[in-house]
């Protein structure tokens, strides 16, 4: 019978546990929880508006994200699902959604009115399960299911390999000069299970403690 699921990372007091258990499972983690410092919770709210804050943050830097987020939570009701169709193209100018950010979020809006993405019931499934579920849906590809998860249901065993920070966090503390790929980085991130979303968090920690910037925005 396999071993139950750790707790989901809800409260800091968890993160700080699984960060704990984390480095027993591979002491070459302790000089990175030390170079890190402080990992905090960093949980968000889920919903229409958790994800539209994690696809306003699909491929550019941390600034560009929180400066386009920032715009769109401005606008009345933009980041409910009605009230992002109600706004339309027009009523999103200026915001600085790409066509492709636009398109997606649209998309998700409709799938969410309609009933036919259900965030709740999948947040509650098995995490490769809900991954898989959500990326049945235009718009959310492995990186945005991963980092919902993680983010805003607080699934402990993911590991968002393909994003790049973290390829550039455990090359420069555990290979340095040489950065994995995703397929290497899910090989090596799984001597981490079943805490793999604190390694992440640690590493993410650890990115902006030695390069003097965040690997990631929300």
């Amino acid at each position: 019978m396999p071993a139950a699921a750790p707790p989901r990372l809800t409260t800091q007091a968890m993160v700080d546990l699984h960060l704990r258990r984390l480095v027993k499972l591979d002491p070459r983690l302790r000089a990175v929880r030390d170079a890190a410092g402080a990992v905090p919770l960093r949980a968000r709210p889920g919903g229409f508006a958790g994800l539209a804050r994690i696809v306003c943050g699909q491929m550019v830097s941390v600034a560009s994200a929180d400066a386009i987020w920032r715009r769109l939570e401005a606008l009345p009701q933009a980041t409910t699902p009605g009230g992002f169709l109600a706004l339309g193209e027009h009523g999103l100018q200026g915001v600085g959604l790409s066509q492709g950010k636009f398109r997606a979020l649209t998309q998700l809006a409709r799938a969410l009115s309609a009933g036919e993405l259900d965030l709740p019931a999948i947040e509650a499934m098995p995490a490769d399960a809900a991954i898989a579920e959500l990326t049945r849906h235009k718009g959310i590809g492995p990186w945005t299911a991963e980092i919902y998860l993680m983010f805003c249901a607080g699934h402990p065993d993911i590991f968002p390999a393909g994003d790049i920070a973290l390829q550039k966090a455990v090359g420069d503390a555990l290979t340095p000069g040489q950065y994995p790929d995703r397929k290497r980085l899910i090989g090596i991130a799984e001597a981490w299970a079943p805490y793999r979303a604190s390694a992440a968090l640690l590493f993410w920690r650890f990115y902006r403690a030695t390069r003097q910037r965040d690997g990631v925005g929300l």
